[in-house]
């Protein structure tokens, strides 16, 4: 068995989802992706004691947490690209952009034709983030977070794991 980055982003969704229960087609339409390929990724994470179902399917967020701040930025490495129209992630979006003073690097973003911000194309855990994460805030500021687990520098990433553990766990306690 091999988790696959899209398992990762399913598994954030299930966060996002507070324990509610919700249908495969529920949770597809929301993030982008066909109730199968939802479906295939939690039986993946189950596998990876990543996730569990008793009543409906939710995070085993200490074992989340660990993957994310040890495994992710080795497992899924970013492909950063060129210069590029999308949307901010990692230490140039929500929740850290407040609390980060970023350099006069260009920004990371997730390429998206209607993006508003020109930046460095960095791949996105799923090609559908970018639509998923207009939708929704808070997972938008999930997949920001890990992706400056992936790709960010060492301080943006201690922050970055700090606020994803606050996250994780206040959710799995609800």
């Amino acid at each position: 068995m091999e988790l696959r980055a899209q398992d990762i982003y399913v598994a954030l969704k299930l966060v996002v989802l507070r324990n509610k229960p919700q249908s495969m087609q529920g949770i597809g339409e929301s993030i982008g992706m066909s109730a199968s390929r939802v479906h295939d990724a939690m039986h993946r994470l189950m596998r990876a004691r990543l996730a569990l179902r008793d009543g409906c399917y939710r995070p085993v967020a200490a074992n989340l947490m660990e993957f994310l701040a040890h495994g992710i930025r080795f497992a899924f490495v970013p492909d950063i690209g060129g210069p590029t129209r999308g949307i901010p992630t990692a230490a140039f979006a929500p929740p850290l952009d407040r609390k980060l003073m970023v350099s006069n690097d260009p920004p990371y973003v997730w390429p998206h034709p209607e993006g508003k911000v020109r930046g460095i194309a960095f791949s996105p855990l799923h090609k559908s983030a970018p639509v998923a994460a207009q939708r929704d805030p808070d997972f938008y500021e999930l997949l920001a977070l890990v992706d400056a687990v992936r790709g960010g520098r060492a301080r943006e990433r201690t922050m970055a794991i700090e606020e994803l553990n606050k996250r994780i766990l206040s959710h799995a306690a609800e």
